[in-house]
């Protein structure tokens, strides 16, 4: 059996857009729902979902039977040993939050990477099939995709010499944090925050590196593809559900319904 090639990183590396989808639910069974959309991509998140190593190797075996969408993993902080444990996983693609200094992106690259290249540590995993790929661990240097999260003030004046670290494959910028630091919390459609972002996203992709972000406004999406995002989450299960549920709701409880029934809870009106 052969190392598999990751063709996600290898599209990011031809400047290919890639359109992904973000994964909050942490459940394999709406996550198999997704993928059978055909996104390029698939983000499990383990920053601000319930997600554990168990639900994420849950996921990563249901994304598999559908070869068309690649799944990334978001750990929740840039810590070496999960770091062990999410490629051990199998996971080839990362991407690691609040990364503000080159120094942070080097140390993730050392993480990520096997001896003499790295600090990551070998054993027997899923990820070499438990060494039914023979050359995994000549090979899976080569095979991990790195995407650090430029989401502060401090990481967008740092921002050139972390896309200039050697091993980082992308930078994915995250407006809602983005937003706070720079003083507009829960408004990341402000004019400075846009103009940021716009300013970074030409940044990254004028060093040879893929840019990414998130966004559910269609439009928006396809303003940071034309500026030359490469990868771009379109949206989020949970969000859909949750307007999905509240719009359907409001066709029955919404101005002009009909009254509750008496002795009806009103607390759901």
């Amino acid at each position: 059996m052969q190392t598999p090639a990751n063709t996600f990183k290898r599209a990011l590396q031809n400047r290919q857009a890639q359109i992904g989808f973000w994964l909050n639910l942490a459940n394999p069974y709406s996550t198999e729902i997704c993928a059978g959309a055909g996104f390029d991509w698939l983000l499990i998140d383990g920053e601000h979902s319930p997600n554990d190593l168990r639900s994420i190797l849950a996921q990563l075996h249901v994304i598999a039977g559908y070869p068309g969408s690649h799944p990334v993993a978001r750990i929740p902080v840039g810590d070496t040993a999960l770091i062990k444990q999410y490629l051990d996983l199998g996971i080839q693609s990362l991407l690691v939050p609040m990364v503000d200094t080159p120094e942070q992106a080097q140390a993730l690259v050392q993480a990520c990477r096997y001896p003499p290249d790295g600090i990551r540590g070998v054993a027997g995993s899923r990820a070499a099939r438990w060494g039914r790929y023979p050359n995994y661990a000549s090979e899976a240097n080569a095979q991990v995709c790195l995407l650090v999260q430029t989401e502060t003030r401090l990481a967008l004046s740092n921002l050139d010499a972390i896309v200039a670290t050697e091993g980082v494959d992308g930078v994915f910028i995250g407006p809602a944090d983005l937003s706070a630091s720079m003083g507009h919390l829960g408004n990341p459609g402000h004019a400075e925050v846009q103009a940021a972002i716009k300013d970074a996203i030409g940044r990254i992709t004028r060093a040879g590196k893929a840019a990414g972000i998130l966004t559910a406004d269609t439009a928006l999406a396809h303003q940071y593809l034309a500026l030359g995002a490469t990868f771009v989450a379109v949206g989020l299960d949970t969000q859909i559900l949750v307007r999905g549920t509240s719009a359907l709701l409001a066709q029955f409880k919404g101005a002009g319904a009909a009254p509750v029934a008496a002795g009806r809870d009103k607390t759901y009106s």
